[in-house]
């Protein structure tokens, strides 16, 4: 009940953050051009960063007096390190990055030509924060990380979370692409794991992403980096949570390499090939 009571809590509060910040968002430092050449405002995941901090401070409560305070705390803990620190590296390349170096090799290209991109950076600091978040979900009771295999699991998971925030990038190309896949991997993980309480942290992620799906759809706004990465590291949190280090390493492998074939290949062209794919695409989304 309480990763309901998170995902659908974060989904109200992220209806209510937008129709606050919209005005705030409307300012000429957010305005980017969208697809079609309208100007919209970029980083609109500000919306979900804040309606992830505002539900994790309700559930406090649940935190303190419940039974199952301590695992709904560590899980929500992970969320809030994971939504703040991506998304602050998302609008930092949402504001200020050129957007001329895209994927590992040209943000790699540059820094061989001693350029350090925003892009990079995220990639960096986004590794980083994954590290910090996967820590306490494979850590040994009695054993620090590296003793008694737990170097290898946390290595796993890490990479899950980093790889799954950096393909959420890769698929914000058309509105609320990115918010649909995120809640569907998290309907997908709830119904397998019952409802586990290690979700609760990546329900208010994905209850937010929820609740921007319409002004999404709709292209009132652009989450840019700033919610993408926090959506994509999310379903990588939750995917992590409730399954085991055999699944991880499976999943390390399915993200890398759809992470190396968007270097060479449009998901877009391939969406729009495929039917059932391009159906789901452009649910809900204005004709194009």
């Amino acid at each position: 009940m309480t990763v309901v009571v998170g995902f659908v809590g974060a989904l109200l509060l992220a209806i209510v953050c937008w129709r606050l910040l919209r005005p705030m968002l409307a300012g000429p430092a957010f305005q980017r051009e969208n697809f079609r050449g309208a100007q919209l405002p970029v980083a609109a995941g500000l919306v979900v960063v804040l309606a992830v901090l505002a539900m994790a401070f309700l559930l406090t409560p649940v935190v303190l007096w419940s039974d199952d305070g301590p695992l709904v705390g560590r899980s929500v803990t992970g969320a809030v390190i994971l939504t703040v620190g991506f998304g602050l590296f998302g609008l930092l390349d949402d504001l200020i990055g050129t957007g001329g170096r895209r994927g590992f090799r040209g943000h790699l290209g540059a820094l061989a030509h001693g350029e350090l991109t925003t892009g990079l950076l995220k990639l960096v600091g986004g590794g980083l924060v994954a590290i910090v978040v996967a820590f306490p979900l494979v850590r040994d009771d009695e054993s620090w990380p590296w003793v008694g295999g737990s170097l290898p699991r946390l290595v796993a998971a890490a990479l899950v979370i980093a790889l799954a925030a950096n393909l959420g990038n890769l698929l914000d190309r058309a509105p609320g692409r990115v918010g649909k896949v995120s809640l569907i991997v998290f309907v997908v993980l709830a119904a397998v794991s019952r409802l586990d309480l290690d979700l609760v942290g990546p329900a208010l992620i994905a209850g937010a992403g929820a609740g921007m799906l319409s002004p999404d759809l709709r292209e009132r706004c652009m989450l840019g980096d700033t919610g993408a990465n926090v959506l994509g590291a999310g379903a990588g949190l939750g995917f992590v949570a409730v399954t085991g280090p055999g699944a991880w390493w499976i999943g390390v492998v399915v993200l890398a390499a759809l992470n190396v074939v968007s270097e060479r290949v449009s998901f877009s062209q391939v969406i729009a090939r495929t039917p059932p794919l391009q159906w789901f695409d452009r649910l809900g989304a204005r004709p194009r």
